[in-house]
């Protein structure tokens, strides 16, 4: 099944909507969002992209992250997107978001406006093995230390978005 994209501009306008592999070949500017869940001892729930993803297999990120589709409102692609992922739901917000490119090796590009969702949950996930590898809980402080010694085991819009989600965080 072909899955779309919505084509944003610089202020979140939708433009249109594009094959996703399409949109990352052109590098073309569309809409995302990651997921920041956190447990009651307020530990990050991280995840291990799957090995067969098309970028960035087998690196640790957020929660979960992907793209709403055409017609769909960003925090319903987000509550699907737990579920498909990791295997539950719960409350989330909106925090934040932000615009990034980063090309990677294998001619793709990531070009997004990444609306940022931040929540609570003690679920434990029943990971779908087609989107991810793994997860683990760790703390932000860990997980700021991990990030110095070896940012390359990071997805770049994790590390982008990890500072502000953390002052996010500690100011609840």
């Amino acid at each position: 099944m072909e899955e779309f994209v919505i084509l944003v501009d610089t202020n979140d306008r939708e433009t249109g909507k594009m094959e996703k592999m399409q949109a990352h070949i052109e590098a073309k500017l569309h809409r995302a969002f990651s997921v920041f869940v956190f447990n009651s001892k307020g530990e990050l729930m991280l995840q291990q992209r799957a090995l067969s993803k098309y970028h960035t297999p087998g690196l640790w990120t957020n929660t979960c992250c992907s793209h709403p589709r055409p017609g769909e409102q960003t925090i319903d692609a987000a509550h699907r997107r737990l579920v498909e992922e990791m295997g539950f739901d719960c409350e989330i917000e909106e925090v934040f978001s932000f615009l990034y490119k980063v090309p990677f090796d294998n001619n793709l590009t990531e070009h997004e406006i990444d609306h940022v969702f931040v929540g609570s949950s003690d679920a434990v996930p029943e990971i779908n093995p087609e989107e991810v590898e793994s997860y683990r809980f760790a703390t932000m402080d860990s997980i700021r230390e991990e990030m110095k010694l070896t940012p390359g085991k990071f997805t770049p819009w994790f590390r982008i978005a990890f500072e502000r989600v953390d002052e996010f965080y500690k100011s609840r």
